[in-house]
């Protein structure tokens, strides 16, 4: 089966060698190539995950396509739902009929992890650019990260969660910006660099090498090198004062106290960093996120925008993928097996593309309004498999 470079190439639509890719439109399943009986079970069930006393999730958007064609765009359930969270009773005080508001295919959601995937695809702009090394050691461009620097950590290391750094620290217990960087610079790894432990920490370096190999800070990255050419104005880090309300944040279950959150970061760390951080802190729609998907798909490119060449989405993609995870069923369901890439947020979000069926899914809910519960993917594994099944119906 021909690479992605390849397929990508062979869409090449202009003499010089330049990419290009159509952009995407609404149409029918068929006309996507995909089984609509599965497309309306995959409508049903995300309409069923905000049904009920205590549903998956208050809100949630499903974006779901094939090549250049969205299948599915549906909205379900409220972007805003409940003012607080009673621990006596352990329910929402959910706001008046009137008060409420509901989630539409254009709401924005907090992306959680999802955010990975940007600063992961501004890392890789680097790479082709020559001004990053991928085995490069964190150490050349940060060398006051003295930890990092003494146990030889590296970019790979950093974008493949093998670089032995626990999973966070509690950056937001530390009183000011300063004693926060220093934390950060001094944390050693604490398993076997080279054995996969997943780590905020490893995308909080790597905001820093970009910051420093560039002089601009990441959200600036992000804005110039990905969602300003993709036309995805909907993308950002916060605040975001429309988007869909994450959690009533309180401690005992919370790491801060910060009350009801909506439009400002769920993560306590990305908080406390100021919103821009490199695991956590953008804010996007569906829509959106269909568009960076069907970049991905086309070899980098969208219309006229090409954010990276193909042979650099493919190393992107590739198992065990930078930034992105790889065939991870617990949230791809039986879209995972063949290559099949994405991510998943804590607050209910995921992104998974399937370069060999070249199909795409989005879904973004607020599973932590009113507030967080032990994790439950299930939905979201169950969503991806609605897809592939659509797939395998035509």
């Amino acid at each position: 089966m021909p690479s992605l470079a390849a397929r990508a190439r062979g869409r090449a639509g202009r003499g010089s060698g330049e990419l290009s890719a159509p952009r995407l439109r609404r149409d029918t399943p068929e006309r996507a190539g995909l089984d609509p009986a599965e497309l309306r079970h995959l409508v049903h069930e995300v309409h069923a995950l905000t049904a009920g006393e205590r549903p998956w999730a208050a809100g949630a958007v499903v974006v779901a396509g094939r090549g250049p064609v969205v299948a599915v765009s549906e909205a379900a359930g409220w972007a805003v739902r409940y003012a607080s969270y009673d621990p006596g009773t352990d329910h929402g005080i959910e706001l008046a009929p009137e008060e409420r508001v509901p989630a539409t295919v254009d709401t924005p959601f907090d992306l959680a992890s999802v955010t990975k995937l940007f600063t992961a695809v501004a890392a890789v702009q680097q790479i082709e650019r020559g001004t990053l090394g991928i085995d490069a050691l964190v150490g050349a461009y940060l060398p006051e990260f003295h930890a990092a620097a003494v146990h030889g950590i590296t970019v790979r290391q950093l974008l493949t969660h093998t670089s032995g750094l626990r999973p966070e620290l509690p950056l937001y217990d530390r009183p000011d910006p300063a004693s926060r960087l220093a934390m950060l610079r001094a944390e050693p790894p604490v398993g076997v660099p080279g054995t996969y432990t997943y780590s905020d920490l490893n995308m909080l370096l790597l905001q820093h090498v970009l910051e420093r190999v560039t002089g601009r800070p990441l959200d600036v990255l992000v804005h110039e090198g990905i969602t300003r050419p993709l036309g995805m104005a909907a993308t950002g880090f916060g605040p975001c004062p429309g988007a869909a309300a994450t959690e009533d944040q309180r401690r005992p279950w919370a790491k801060a106290e910060r009350g009801m959150l909506r439009g400002e970061v769920h993560d306590e760390n990305a908080w406390a960093l100021g919103g821009v951080a490199g695991h956590a802190g953008l804010f996007s729609t569906a829509p959106d996120l269909a568009i960076f998907c069907r970049t991905l798909l086309a070899g980098g490119s969208y219309g006229p925008a090409r954010i990276l060449g193909p042979d650099f989405v493919e190393l992107l993609l590739a198992p065990p993928g930078l930034g992105f995870a790889v065939d991870q069923p617990y949230f791809m369901g039986e879209l995972a097996g063949r290559g099949a890439a994405g991510h998943a947020g804590f607050t209910g979000t995921s992104v998974v593309l399937d370069p060999v069926t070249d199909t795409f899914l989005v879904l973004l809910a607020n599973t932590v309004h009113p507030r967080r519960r032990p994790p439950n993917s299930k939905p979201r594994a169950a969503a991806a498999t609605c897809l592939a099944r659509a797939v395998r119906g035509k």
